[in-house]
């Protein structure tokens, strides 16, 4: 099964800035003094004491961490296995997205930089780096696709009341990619001062990596959870949701190398993967280069990217992390595309079995259950991204509420 074959493969990044073939930094001649900047001193910074001790009391205190580990007893006995969902929801700002931007921050500030830059899709990145220049007085522009805007209205308003200014994208799908690109461009043109807060496992070496390594106290807390609940520090299968893939990455991260701990990461198989409307980048995506990295891309014969579709705005990106490229391509972790229909449905699952309504993003993950059998006695621990709050709308029109 995943990974037993691949005993000696390493997934962490190398010195270089690759997992496997996947990532380096494929950045224009202007980029190269932020994203070498960021390269030489993101590890030192991360490793001084005074930054780990600011993260870590941030993270407690502000985040409120530790997320809890939930054993889902209604859903465990509809599917007969254990299935425990790591809260992430619970956060400040509703999401995982937090862990990482309360790092970049702190990283940011060291590092001199008083304007801030993020994209976002579904919103909660641009929420939870609005929260931190809050918290920190800094200046905070967030890209956001004209469509996102209009689907996810209270991210938006929450980003503004904590004192963003947020700019649409118009070119392209007015989607997640386009966002990015218009950050990138702000970027070029506002290289000393400005730090791009990036919100998922993607982007120039050292991007993926940063953020997976601020993500990993999810993979941390998971592991002593578990040996409280089930005594053992392994499930027997761990499962996210991806779309660039920072909290899957972060889920993942304790786990990679350990060959007892099967892996499954889970698409947006959109309106069906050969529907033409879809973002499961593992089954459709070719190797290829996207906002600094190489990694598995949809696109084109001739090499231009695909538009990607989701009914989840986290989800509709064209690419996918590098490190998750590898760990495809290894085989290390299953893939597994869901549609917007199951995803929906295992949405409103959760809320009539568990009480808790979910982030559509996460509903992805929830959806496998569906498809794949569990023993009775696997530890099946699913990320539970985000909280359902920003989604009430799509929910609500879906089903007709």
């Amino acid at each position: 099964m995943n990974g037993n074959k691949e005993n000696n493969m390493n997934y962490n990044v190398n010195e270089k800035g690759y997992y496997g073939e996947f990532g380096g930094a494929y950045i224009p001649e202007m980029l190269y003094p932020n994203v070498e900047e960021l390269r030489q001193n993101y590890l030192k910074v991360m490793a001084e004491p005074e930054f780990q001790k600011e993260f870590n009391q941030l993270l407690k205190d502000y985040v409120g961490r530790p997320s809890p580990l939930y054993f889902a007893k209604r859903l465990s006995e509809k599917y007969n296995t254990k299935i425990y969902l790591k809260r992430e929801d619970l956060n400040h700002t509703g999401a995982h997205k937090i862990n990482n931007t309360i790092g970049q921050i702190l990283m940011a500030k060291r590092l001199g930089k008083h304007r801030i830059i993020a994209e976002t899709g579904a919103g909660q990145h641009g929420v939870a780096t609005a929260t931190v220049c809050a918290l920190m007085g800094l200046e905070c522009i967030v890209y956001m696709g004209e469509i996102d805007i209009k689907r996810q209205a209270p991210n938006v308003a929450r980003m503004k009341m904590l004192g963003a200014t947020v700019i649409p994208a118009l070119s392209g799908s007015r989607t997640l990619k386009d966002a990015t690109n218009e950050a990138i461009r702000d970027w070029i043109n506002n290289p000393v001062d400005t730090h791009y807060i990036i919100g998922s496992a993607i982007g120039p070496h050292p991007y993926p990596d940063m953020v997976t390594k601020f993500q990993s106290i999810i993979s941390e807390e998971i592991k002593w959870q578990l040996k409280e609940h089930e005594g053992r520090e392994n499930p027997d299968y761990l499962v996210a949701c991806i779309g660039g893939g920072s909290n899957a990455a972060g889920t993942y991260y304790h786990f990679l190398h350990e060959n007892d701990v099967n892996i499954i990461a889970v698409e947006a198989a959109g309106l069906g993967v050969d529907s033409g409307e879809s973002a499961a980048t593992s089954v459709l995506g070719k190797e290829g280069i996207i906002h600094g990295c190489k990694t598995l891309l949809m696109q084109t014969n001739d090499g231009q990217i695909t538009e990607p579709y989701s009914i989840s705005a986290g989800l509709d990106y064209p690419g996918v992390g590098p490190m998750h490229a590898h760990l495809c391509k290894t085989g290390r972790a299953e893939f597994m595309a869901i549609t917007d229909d199951e995803a929906m449905k295992a949405g409103l699952e959760l809320c009539k079995l568990e009480g808790i309504i979910p982030a559509i993003e996460s509903s992805h993950a929830l959806a496998i259950f569906e498809q794949k059998s569990f023993k009775s006695d696997d530890v099946v621990v699913v990320s539970l991204s985000g909280r359902g709050d920003k989604d009430l709308e799509n929910y609500i029109e879906y089903f007709k509420i």
